[in-house]
């Protein structure tokens, strides 16, 4: 689950005001507050409207809701887009609402994904700035919607070693979190503890709050007992905080720590 490159989007200290507040509604699930900062400037700035697509589409995700808007904000990205650059990122946001509203069950848009994606691909420049991005996505759906790992991997260390080169931390963290999930996939656990950590590291520095729960459960996967409860326990009160987003967290946690209360159980003699 990716967003667009961190530079300039709110994080560091040359970025414009708006920019700014957008990013620390974002980063606190205020997906809604964020993306009404830029719907003025979304009407003629393909740019803004872009953003305001990318926020919406983080919030189906995180919560399962807002389909039609998400939607509405696509179309208008879409009818500004200009040149095949605009084009292919208006392409690379499409793949990624269907392949969320796949993955999550709302409708299955896997075809759509995929073919979004690889129009995107065809538009998009090998060494434009939305490359990365584009492959990460395409990662996902290797992972997620065509069980292909190996595919998966190649994916996300073509995007991993862009996001590298261009200093954009944030889907740093989220190639990392893919990485490390295909590491304990294969029983390398070491490698998983360390991508996960990394993942981890990133977002608590950047104050991406709404992602940090998730990276807390998916370093508990790696980690054992008695750490993996207490980074539960910790994504736990983060879930509460933000009011129970991510939405399909809660569900995981309750079922890792149900599975590792069974684990301690003492065998009966």
């Amino acid at each position: 689950m990716a967003f667009t490159a961190v530079s300039g989007s709110g994080t560091t200290s040359s970025d414009d005001p708006l920019q700014t507040a957008v990013w620390r509604l974002r980063s606190r699930a205020c997906w809604g507050d964020a993306a009404a900062l830029l719907e003025r400037r979304a009407r003629t700035d393909f740019g803004a409207a872009l953003q305001r697509v990318a926020l919406f589409v983080e919030r189906c995700l995180y919560t399962e809701q807002g389909w039609a808007e998400a939607e509405d904000a696509l179309r208008t990205a879409e009818a500004l887009a200009r040149g095949d650059d605009e084009r292919g990122a208006a392409a690379c946001e499409r793949g990624q609402l269907a392949y969320a509203a796949t993955l999550l069950g709302v409708r299955d848009r896997a075809d759509e994904a995929r073919s979004a994606l690889g129009r995107a691909a065809a538009l998009i420049a090998p060494q434009a700035p939305g490359r990365a991005l584009l492959d990460f996505r395409r990662g996902l759906i290797a992972e997620n919607l065509t069980d292909s790992p190996e595919a998966a991997r190649a994916a996300y260390r073509r995007a991993h070693t862009a996001a590298t080169t261009a200093g954009d931390a944030l889907l740093l963290s989220f190639t990392w979190r893919q990485l490390a999930g295909l590491d304990l996939r294969e029983g390398e656990r070491g490698g998983a503890r360390h991508g996960f950590a990394e993942s981890l590291r990133i977002r608590e520095e950047l104050g991406y709050l709404v992602g940090t729960a998730p990276a807390l459960a998916s370093l508990a996967e790696a980690e054992p007992e008695p750490e993996a409860t207490r980074l539960r326990q910790e994504a736990g009160r983060l879930l509460r905080l933000l009011g129970g987003v991510p939405t399909w967290l809660g569900g995981q946690l309750a079922a890792a720590q149900a599975l590792a209360a069974r684990s301690a159980e003492p065998t009966a003699s």
